[in-house]
């Protein structure tokens, strides 16, 4: 074979490589990227778990929106604000636009404010009232009820409903949400006359509460309110049911995540003891029981808060890219402005003038072994509402 032929046939042996690369190219841009930006390491490792498998059962119900195909990566955030910006900063320079994650508020602001500059959709759980208030962005919304809400359908019925709880005492971690938590406490108690005898800050890696506990006890409150969140609202409680505090004090945690903390706690240790909750599986709504049969089916189990939530933020993004006909995460925002669905709590709604989801909060009452119908009834809910400021009251301006 001469040198000519040889050329030739080097050049036609080289174009089915060519075309499978551009195809493969346009293969990969064609995809349409999620992430899932929520600690894996660190105290709230295990409500990261959770939300890593609630993205990708929606992302494998769905399978590709608009004849595209979809994809997700989950960022270990390691629950710090510095990271969680550096992850989806890198994520965002590979394509990702879409992101739903965020499980302490005060990552969630920072990644907000990054999506937003990166060009993008970020919806979160988090629960600081800045995230739809002061510190709004266009990119970002909030399926959680803020601290506000959180507080006024738990605080205010539970108030009504042990009446002679007259002194209270806070344990707060002491970050965006926490203080945001004790500020919506405090303004009931002064509207109702209540005491507020004390209150112990925390840092987000505190894990020995006994010394809080203990000034707890020699304020004497008739209610102890637990402001923090996941491990660390359990370690709280659980201490001071060893205190012996279950016996003749009123306990509320205000922000519980739901049947993965109830497990870890067991049954004795909840008896009694009142949660507020964003989600709970026994909710009598369609999706709702759509999801608790799709993981039972698929995973042998009922979905917790932090699944629940990262499935349906995911959803709400899918939904709209569907409705929008578009994956331009302008054209998406635009469709998710006002959106209402039937939601995991029943008709939901995302108000447009500050991108928060209106939704029930619930109170439950933690039952004893003896009350419970099958191995994750630990609870029934006592009252559900909605309580939101009024978008004037806010401080958000998109």
């Amino acid at each position: 074979m001469n040198r000519r032929n040889l050329l030739k046939m080097a050049a036609l042996s080289a174009v089915p490589g060519s075309l499978w690369a551009a195809r493969s190219a346009l293969a990969q841009s064609d995809v349409i990227r999620f992430g899932c930006p929520v600690p894996m390491s660190g105290a709230f490792a295990a409500n990261g778990k959770y939300a890593d498998i609630g993205m990708k059962l929606a992302i494998q119900q769905y399978g590709n929106a608009l004849g595209r195909p979809l994809a997700y990566t989950v960022l270990d955030t390691e629950g710090k604000p510095a990271t969680a910006v550096r992850k989806v900063q890198e994520q965002s320079e590979q394509g990702t636009k879409f992101f739903a994650g965020g499980i302490l508020s005060s990552e969630s602001l920072a990644m907000g404010k990054e999506v937003e500059k990166g060009g993008g959709v970020f919806i979160t759980t988090a629960g600081a009232d800045e995230i739809t208030g002061k510190d709004c962005n266009k990119a970002t919304f909030r399926w959680s009820v803020p601290t506000f809400g959180a507080i006024e359908q738990t605080v205010r019925p539970l108030i009504e409903a042990v009446p002679k709880a007259k002194r209270w005492y806070t344990i707060t971690p002491q970050y965006v949400f926490g203080d945001g938590l004790l500020s919506a406490a405090k303004n009931i108690f002064a509207e109702k006359g209540l005491e507020h005898v004390g209150n112990s800050y925390h840092s987000l890696t505190e894990k020995e509460f006994s010394g809080y506990l203990t000034n707890a006890l020699a304020a004497k409150p008739d209610a102890l309110l637990i402001l923090n969140f996941g491990s660390q609202s359990s370690d709280t409680l659980r201490q001071a049911v060893s205190f012996g505090m279950k016996q003749n004090v009123t306990i509320l945690v205000a922000w519980a995540s739901g049947l993965e903390q109830f497990e870890a706690l067991g049954a004795d240790l909840c008896a009694d003891v009142y949660f507020g909750a964003q989600y709970w599986h026994g909710i009598d709504s369609p999706l709702n029981k759509e999801l608790v049969k799709r993981c039972q089916d698929t995973l042998k189990v009922n979905p917790n808060y932090s699944l629940a939530g990262s499935y349906i933020c995911t959803k709400i993004m899918l939904d709209a890219i569907i409705k929008s006909g578009s994956a331009d995460p302008k054209a998406v925002i635009a469709a998710m402005e006002g959106m209402k669905y039937d939601g995991l709590t029943g008709a939901e709604e995302i108000r447009a003038e500050d991108h928060q989801v209106l939704k029930n909060y619930y109170l439950l009452k933690g039952k004893p072994k003896s009350k419970m119908k099958d191995k994750d009834d630990y609870a029934d809910i006592v009252s559900s509402g909605q309580s939101f400021l009024p978008v004037g009251q806010t401080g958000c301006k998109l």
